[in-house]
C-alpha cells in the first residue's frame, strides 16, 4: 500500500522583506547576499530548485523545526531573489532533490524523531514512501546529509 505525500516548500512572503535590505541590514538578521558561483551548490527552499550561476540568494538562519521538543532546531538556508514558492503536485519529487544524499528524519504527533535514514535522491521517494507506512509518523523533514541543512518538509496527501 501505498501513501500520497507532498513537499512543502517555504513561502516567500516569510523571506520577501529581505531583498530590500542592504549588506549592513541583513547582517543584523545574521544573513548575507551572495552571488551563485556553482550549480549545483545553492539549493532554494522557496523554489526548491538550484540557483542558476549568476543569480543572488540569501544565506540565512531558518528555524525549520519550531516545536516544543527536544529536535527543534535552526539551521542555514538559501532564497533565491528570484524566486516563487513552488507547489510541487502530490507525490513529486523536484529535480533539486534527486542527485543529492538525503537525510530523511521522521517524527511523530509530538515532534520527536522516531527514525531516520540516509539515501540517496533515488531512493527518496520509496523511502518516503516505507516512513508512512508507520502510522506513528506524523510528518517527515529532508535535510541535505552532508552540509545537513534543512530543504522541506513532507506531509502526508
Amino acid at each position: 500500500m501505498t501513501t500520497d505525500f507532498h513537499l512543502v516548500a517555504l513561502s516567500r512572503e516569510k523571506f520577501q522583506h529581505l531583498f530590500s535590505m542592504n549588506d549592513e541590514e541583513l547582517a543584523t538578521h545574521n544573513a548575507l547576499r551572495m552571488v551563485v558561483d556553482k550549480k549545483p551548490g545553492y539549493p532554494c527552499r522557496v523554489s526548491l530548485m538550484d540557483a542558476e550561476i549568476g543569480e543572488r540568494v540569501i544565506l540565512l538562519p531558518f528555524k525549520h523545526h519550531n516545536v516544543d521538543s527536544p529536535y527543534q532546531s535552526t539551521g542555514p538556508i538559501f532564497i533565491r531573489e528570484a524566486a516563487r514558492t513552488a507547489a510541487p503536485k502530490i507525490n513529486e519529487i523536484p529535480v533539486m532533490f534527486h542527485y543529492r544524499l538525503h537525510s530523511v528524519r521522521a517524527y511523530n504527533e509530538n515532534a520527536m524523531m522516531v527514525s531516520a535514514k540516509v539515501v540517496e535522491g533515488q531512493a527518496l521517494e520509496a523511502t518516503i514512501q516505507e516512513f508512512f507506512t508507520d502510522s506513528n509518523v506524523a510528518y517527515l523533514q529532508l535535510h541535505n546529509a552532508g552540509p545537513g541543512c534543512f530543504n522541506c518538509l513532507v506531509q502526508r496527501a
